[in-house]
């Protein structure tokens, strides 16, 4: 299977939606639902063994590397309940990779916007 082949793409929409619900709904801890966690992208290895989860995390740095450390600590469940509702040959090996491309797009936004009231001014 190639990288951007359609099942793969299938394969990472779906394990994506299952793991937004169980870090939503299943996980108890409060690091993780302290902040407001999400899952922005995932990237399952053609062969199916391993997994990369994007998680976009509001608020400051100190809280998202807690929620991230969270995860890390549930990892074991969260792939359990990730093979119970995903039937795949292999159940991935989980790493959890802090995503801040939604942070760095809004101090984008705010920096063109900044430039914009100066020109007109």
């Amino acid at each position: 299977m190639r990288k951007n082949s359609i099942k793969n793409t299938r394969i990472n929409m779906e394990v994506q939606r299952e793991l937004s619900e169980i870090i939503r709904l299943e996980i108890k801890d409060p690091r993780v639902n302290g902040a407001m966690t999400s899952v922005v992208a995932v990237e399952v290895t053609p062969d199916l063994k391993y997994c990369k989860a994007y998680i976009s995390v509001l608020g400051d740095e100190e809280r998202a590397k807690e929620a991230i450390t969270g995860l890390k600590s549930a990892v074991g469940y969260i792939r359990r309940e990730l093979a119970r509702r995903v039937n795949l040959r292999n159940t991935p090996e989980i790493s959890f990779v802090l995503d801040q491309s939604i942070e760095h797009g809004v101090n984008m936004s705010r920096l063109i916007d900044e430039v914009t009231r100066d020109l007109k001014d």
